[in-house]
Protein backbone atom coordinates (compact mmCIF):
# COMPACT_ATOMS: atom_id res chain seq x y z
CA UNK A 1 0.00 0.00 0.00
CA UNK A 2 1.36 3.38 -1.03
CA UNK A 3 -0.48 6.39 0.38
CA UNK A 4 0.58 9.90 -0.53
CA UNK A 5 -0.63 12.91 1.45
CA UNK A 6 -0.14 16.25 -0.22
CA UNK A 7 -0.60 19.75 1.10
CA UNK A 8 -2.57 21.08 -1.84
CA UNK A 9 -3.07 24.81 -1.86
CA UNK A 10 -5.87 24.52 -4.39
CA UNK A 11 -8.38 23.77 -1.70
CA UNK A 12 -11.43 25.87 -2.46
CA UNK A 13 -12.86 25.63 1.04
CA UNK A 14 -13.30 29.07 2.59
CA UNK A 15 -14.31 29.93 6.15
CA UNK A 16 -17.79 31.30 6.66
CA UNK A 17 -17.59 35.05 7.09
CA UNK A 18 -19.87 37.08 9.30
CA UNK A 19 -22.77 38.85 7.63
CA UNK A 20 -24.68 41.93 8.66
CA UNK A 21 -28.41 41.68 9.47
CA UNK A 22 -29.42 43.44 6.27
CA UNK A 23 -27.73 40.83 4.09
CA UNK A 24 -29.21 38.00 6.15
CA UNK A 25 -32.70 39.43 5.76
CA UNK A 26 -32.38 39.07 1.99
CA UNK A 27 -31.59 35.36 2.23
CA UNK A 28 -34.47 33.05 1.45
CA UNK A 29 -34.42 29.36 2.35
CA UNK A 30 -35.17 27.18 -0.64
CA UNK A 31 -36.58 23.73 -0.01
CA UNK A 32 -33.94 21.01 -0.33
CA UNK A 33 -34.05 17.26 0.37
CA UNK A 34 -33.18 16.28 3.93
CA UNK A 35 -29.45 16.29 4.54
CA UNK A 36 -28.65 18.36 1.44
CA UNK A 37 -28.15 21.95 2.48
CA UNK A 38 -26.65 24.14 -0.22
CA UNK A 39 -25.85 27.81 -0.42
CA UNK A 40 -27.96 29.80 -2.85
CA UNK A 41 -25.50 32.69 -2.90
CA UNK A 42 -22.17 33.72 -1.32
CA UNK A 43 -24.03 36.10 1.01
CA UNK A 44 -26.50 33.51 2.23
CA UNK A 45 -25.05 31.15 4.87
CA UNK A 46 -26.83 27.94 5.91
CA UNK A 47 -29.50 28.41 8.54
CA UNK A 48 -27.70 26.04 10.90
CA UNK A 49 -23.95 25.97 10.13
CA UNK A 50 -23.26 23.44 12.88
CA UNK A 51 -25.41 20.78 11.14
CA UNK A 52 -24.92 21.80 7.52
CA UNK A 53 -24.03 18.86 5.28
CA UNK A 54 -22.23 19.95 2.14
CA UNK A 55 -22.53 17.16 -0.44
CA UNK A 56 -19.21 15.94 -1.83
CA UNK A 57 -19.01 14.58 -5.35
CA UNK A 58 -17.03 12.20 -7.50
CA UNK A 59 -15.01 14.00 -10.16
CA UNK A 60 -13.41 11.75 -12.79
CA UNK A 61 -13.08 8.10 -13.73
CA UNK A 62 -10.25 6.90 -15.94
CA UNK A 63 -9.03 3.43 -16.84
CA UNK A 64 -5.47 2.57 -17.88
CA UNK A 65 -4.44 -0.73 -19.47
CA UNK A 66 -1.41 -2.78 -18.47
CA UNK A 67 0.79 -0.98 -21.03
CA UNK A 68 -0.07 2.49 -19.71
CA UNK A 69 -2.55 3.35 -22.44
CA UNK A 70 -5.68 5.28 -21.55
CA UNK A 71 -8.70 3.22 -22.59
CA UNK A 72 -11.50 5.14 -20.88
CA UNK A 73 -12.05 8.53 -19.25
CA UNK A 74 -15.10 10.53 -18.32
CA UNK A 75 -16.34 13.14 -15.85
CA UNK A 76 -18.66 11.91 -13.11
CA UNK A 77 -19.98 15.29 -11.97
CA UNK A 78 -20.54 18.83 -13.26
CA UNK A 79 -17.92 19.84 -10.69
CA UNK A 80 -15.23 17.90 -12.57
CA UNK A 81 -12.54 20.11 -14.16
CA UNK A 82 -12.60 20.28 -17.96
CA UNK A 83 -9.64 18.29 -19.32
CA UNK A 84 -8.82 17.87 -23.01
CA UNK A 85 -8.20 14.54 -24.75
CA UNK A 86 -4.44 15.12 -25.17
CA UNK A 87 -4.12 16.00 -21.50
CA UNK A 88 -5.97 12.81 -20.56
CA UNK A 89 -3.56 10.72 -22.62
CA UNK A 90 -0.66 12.28 -20.74
CA UNK A 91 -2.40 11.77 -17.39
CA UNK A 92 -2.92 8.08 -18.12
CA UNK A 93 0.66 7.38 -19.15
CA UNK A 94 2.11 9.53 -16.35
CA UNK A 95 0.04 7.82 -13.66
CA UNK A 96 1.03 4.42 -15.03
CA UNK A 97 4.72 5.37 -14.66
CA UNK A 98 4.27 6.89 -11.20
CA UNK A 99 2.43 3.76 -10.07
CA UNK A 100 5.46 1.62 -10.93
CA UNK A 101 7.98 4.13 -9.54
CA UNK A 102 6.10 4.36 -6.22
CA UNK A 103 6.37 0.60 -5.73
CA UNK A 104 10.13 0.73 -6.31
CA UNK A 105 10.68 3.81 -4.15
CA UNK A 106 8.57 2.63 -1.22
CA UNK A 107 10.72 1.85 1.86
CA UNK A 108 8.28 -0.92 2.82
CA UNK A 109 8.07 -3.70 0.27
CA UNK A 110 5.06 -5.97 -0.08
CA UNK A 111 5.74 -9.71 -0.26
CA UNK A 112 6.77 -10.57 -3.83
CA UNK A 113 5.82 -7.03 -4.87
CA UNK A 114 2.11 -7.87 -4.64
CA UNK A 115 -0.62 -6.16 -2.65
CA UNK A 116 -3.30 -7.88 -0.56
CA UNK A 117 -5.41 -8.73 -3.63
CA UNK A 118 -2.45 -10.24 -5.48
CA UNK A 119 -1.97 -7.40 -7.98
CA UNK A 120 1.30 -5.52 -8.46
CA UNK A 121 1.96 -3.08 -5.64
CA UNK A 122 1.79 0.65 -6.29
CA UNK A 123 -0.25 3.78 -5.60
CA UNK A 124 -3.63 3.00 -4.09
CA UNK A 125 -4.57 6.38 -2.69
CA UNK A 126 -3.45 10.00 -2.98
CA UNK A 127 -4.95 12.49 -0.53
CA UNK A 128 -4.58 16.19 -1.30
CA UNK A 129 -6.25 19.35 -0.08
CA UNK A 130 -8.41 19.67 -3.18
CA UNK A 131 -9.12 16.05 -4.10
CA UNK A 132 -8.67 12.38 -3.36
CA UNK A 133 -7.46 9.81 -5.90
CA UNK A 134 -8.17 6.10 -5.47
CA UNK A 135 -6.74 3.37 -7.67
CA UNK A 136 -7.69 -0.29 -8.06
CA UNK A 137 -5.27 -2.43 -10.05
CA UNK A 138 -6.54 -5.80 -11.23
CA UNK A 139 -4.58 -9.04 -11.57
CA UNK A 140 -4.38 -8.40 -15.32
CA UNK A 141 -2.75 -4.99 -14.78
CA UNK A 142 -5.71 -2.74 -15.61
CA UNK A 143 -5.97 0.31 -13.35
CA UNK A 144 -9.34 1.80 -12.42
CA UNK A 145 -8.89 5.30 -11.00
CA UNK A 146 -11.44 7.65 -9.45
CA UNK A 147 -10.89 11.21 -8.27
CA UNK A 148 -13.30 12.79 -5.80
CA UNK A 149 -13.69 15.81 -3.59
CA UNK A 150 -12.03 15.36 -0.20
CA UNK A 151 -14.15 14.32 2.75
CA UNK A 152 -16.44 11.80 1.06
CA UNK A 153 -17.85 9.34 3.56
CA UNK A 154 -18.59 6.54 1.07
CA UNK A 155 -16.16 3.67 0.58
CA UNK A 156 -14.54 4.69 -2.73
CA UNK A 157 -12.49 1.48 -2.88
CA UNK A 158 -15.74 -0.52 -2.91
CA UNK A 159 -17.09 1.74 -5.67
CA UNK A 160 -14.00 0.92 -7.74
CA UNK A 161 -14.58 -2.80 -7.21
CA UNK A 162 -18.15 -2.43 -8.41
CA UNK A 163 -16.98 -0.53 -11.51
CA UNK A 164 -14.56 -3.41 -12.13
CA UNK A 165 -17.52 -5.83 -11.97
CA UNK A 166 -19.45 -3.65 -14.44
CA UNK A 167 -16.41 -3.64 -16.73
CA UNK A 168 -16.31 -7.44 -16.65
CA UNK A 169 -20.05 -7.74 -17.28
CA UNK A 170 -20.59 -4.99 -19.85
CA UNK A 171 -17.24 -4.74 -21.66
CA UNK A 172 -15.36 -8.03 -21.41
CA UNK A 173 -18.45 -10.04 -22.39
CA UNK A 174 -18.95 -7.93 -25.50
CA UNK A 175 -17.86 -10.19 -28.40
CA UNK A 176 -16.76 -7.14 -30.41
CA UNK A 177 -14.47 -5.71 -27.71
CA UNK A 178 -10.71 -6.22 -28.03
CA UNK A 179 -8.71 -6.38 -24.80
CA UNK A 180 -6.69 -3.24 -23.95
CA UNK A 181 -8.49 -1.20 -26.63
CA UNK A 182 -10.56 1.95 -25.88
CA UNK A 183 -13.91 1.28 -24.23
CA UNK A 184 -16.90 2.53 -26.23
CA UNK A 185 -19.71 0.66 -24.51
CA UNK A 186 -22.92 2.59 -23.90
CA UNK A 187 -24.06 -0.19 -21.58
CA UNK A 188 -20.97 0.29 -19.40
CA UNK A 189 -21.41 4.07 -19.38
CA UNK A 190 -25.05 3.82 -18.33
CA UNK A 191 -24.25 1.26 -15.63
CA UNK A 192 -21.53 3.49 -14.15
CA UNK A 193 -23.92 6.47 -14.21
CA UNK A 194 -26.54 4.48 -12.30
CA UNK A 195 -23.95 3.30 -9.75
CA UNK A 196 -22.57 6.79 -9.09
CA UNK A 197 -26.08 8.25 -8.83
CA UNK A 198 -27.10 5.59 -6.32
CA UNK A 199 -23.97 6.06 -4.20
CA UNK A 200 -24.29 9.85 -4.11
CA UNK A 201 -27.99 9.67 -3.18
CA UNK A 202 -27.88 6.90 -0.59
CA UNK A 203 -24.24 6.75 0.47
CA UNK A 204 -24.26 2.96 -0.03
CA UNK A 205 -22.85 0.77 -2.77
CA UNK A 206 -24.46 -2.40 -4.09
CA UNK A 207 -21.93 -4.53 -2.23
CA UNK A 208 -22.45 -2.74 1.08
CA UNK A 209 -26.23 -3.00 0.66
CA UNK A 210 -26.01 -6.78 0.38
CA UNK A 211 -24.25 -6.97 3.76
CA UNK A 212 -26.73 -4.73 5.55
Amino acid sequence: LVVLSLNDRTNNTRPIQSHNPSSLSRCRHRGKPAGRITRTSPNCPPSNPSTANIIMAFLHLFIVNKSGGLIHHRPLSPKAPKIGTNEWLRIGSTFHSLHAIAAEASPVKSPNGKNASGADDGIERIIAGGMELHCLQTLTGIKFVITAEPGMTVDIDTVLKEIYVLFAECVCKDPFYEIDMPIRSELFTQAVDMLIEKVEKTGHTLMSSKHR
